[in-house]
């Protein structure tokens, strides 16, 4: 295994036995012995990756490609059939949250439980109980039964005892929507910091936009394959213009099968009828030219060029965006020194109640600068109108001189996106001062004269 690596996944491969029908108890096994047929499904045809130390990455993909299989094989909660898995270190799992937990013992007994279960010591949950018990804001049910809890409840001591391992390296599958909105937004924030001092992780989610503001690479796994593996910013837009493909394909089949069968019935009315004939075929027309390709006409007209770099349900559509300066003009250039004002001009179709509104800035090469989102800043979910407008204040931008790409996304607290807009406008930033580096940091020098 190369030093600087945590996990190391070699040609991996697995399959599962897909029963047709079974017997559940010995007599049905003995006497209907027919119905133990099944069919092999490899699931996994050679997956190989590798994760550096300190490297946080994304499995995404369509659910049955085989990512939670391949996390679960890194937790060792099964074993792949060919290939070998290698990696360095103290291992916790956030996949089941709250294995292993007994309802009839208090939330405090089962948090020992737990974390022994992880590998902590008695000495070593005894020195950080007080802390997994503040961080699931639990602390007047503590001594309850765990049957008594909520679901919210039981997932917020799930997630907070096994965030609290310390771990080496961190698996997490789909358990990022824990509890209320508040709680959500304190529980990504402890992802961040797990990874900035230095944990590697791997997270498996549908929510790109979780996986675009935690990790570093995303892998794309399609029919137990490595479609694709690279930086979010180029992975994530792949797979979402795939997955809007064979949406519209699917759309498009169902438009054709649902013109044919009203064609069969015009066709069995017209024999019946032969003087609407004619209206058959007229209505038969137009309902080929409104739908074609599984599009209305209204669909086509509103398609833009910029739609390449969109995704999401569009249940909530931004409009327009507006970058203003001080001064209330639209601008591209600014100095970072220089208040900016972004103006998000959208349409609430579904008239949803609230969204969360997101945010995340890249340099030209792709590096990703900076993301936060209304979850993040204030802990709860932004109103909405069925038309308005959502300003977004930034007093200055303290970046060196470059080029800045913007994406913008409304979406709900679990990143299911309504409206995800890549590339949505670009900044070019100047300084006044000759800095290198990243950042511009506001500092002062003193001497010991001053």
């Amino acid at each position: 295994m190369k030093p600087e690596n945590a996990i190391e996944v070699h040609n991996i491969s697995k399959k599962f036995k897909v029963y047709l029908d079974k017997g559940r108890t010995l007599k049905e096994r003995t006497l209907f012995k027919s119905r133990r047929r099944y069919e092999e499904r490899e699931v996994l045809k050679g997956v190989s990756f590798e994760v550096k130390k300190g490297e946080a990455i994304g499995l995404i993909g369509h659910n049955g490609c085989g990512k939670s299989t391949t996390l679960k094989m890194l937790t060792k909660i099964m074993y792949p059939d060919s290939g070998t898995i290698e990696m360095s270190g103290r291992v916790s799992s956030l996949i089941e949250l709250g294995a292993g937990f007994h309802p009839d013992m208090s939330g405090r007994e089962n948090i020992y439980i737990n974390a022994s279960i992880f590998g902590l010591t008695k000495k070593e949950i005894d020195d950080r109980i007080d802390d997994i018990i503040d961080f699931s804001e639990l602390e007047d049910f503590i001594d309850n039964p765990v049957r008594t809890y909520s679901s919210g409840m039981y997932m917020r001591l799930a997630f907070s005892v096994a965030i609290s391992v310390d771990a080496d390296i961190l698996l997490i599958d789909e358990i990022l929507a824990v509890g209320d909105m508040a709680f959500q937004a304190k529980c990504f924030n402890r992802l961040r910091q797990i990874k900035s001092e230095g944990t590697t992780i791997v997270i498996v989610s549908h929510s790109l936009s979780q996986i675009e503001q935690i990790c570093d690479r995303s892998i794309w796994i399609h029919e137990g394959v490595v479609r694709m593996d690279g930086s979010p910013y180029d992975v994530d837009p792949e797979y979402m213009r795939f997955m809007s493909d064979t949406s519209l394909a699917s759309a498009k089949e169902k438009a054709n099968e649902k013109q044919a069968e009203e064609e069969a019935k015009e066709n069995e009315e017209s024999s019946e009828n032969n003087e609407n004939t004619e209206a058959a075929a007229e209505g038969n027309s137009s309902e080929g030219e409104s739908e074609e390709n599984g599009e209305t006409k209204e669909e086509k007209e509103e398609k833009k060029p910029e739609d390449s770099k969109r995704w999401g349900s569009k249940e909530i559509v931004m409009k327009k965006v507006t970058v203003l300066d001080k001064d209330g003009n639209e601008s591209k250039v600014f100095y970072n020194t220089d208040p900016v004002r972004i103006k998000i001009d959208y349409v609430n179709k579904a008239k949803i109640d609230g969204t969360v509104v997101g945010i995340a800035i890249y340099r030209d090469d792709k590096v990703h600068i900076y993301g936060t989102n209304t979850l993040i800043d204030i802990s709860k979910l932004l109103p909405l109108k069925e038309e308005g407008t959502i300003i977004l204040d930034i007093e200055r931008i303290p970046v060196n001189a470059g080029l800045y790409i913007f994406d913008l996304a409304f979406h709900k607290p679990d990143g299911f996106n309504y409206d995800f807009w890549r590339d949505v406008f670009r900044l070019e930033i100047k300084n006044i001062k000759s800095e290198v580096g990243e950042i511009s940091l506001v500092h002062t020098w003193k001497t010991d004269e001053d």
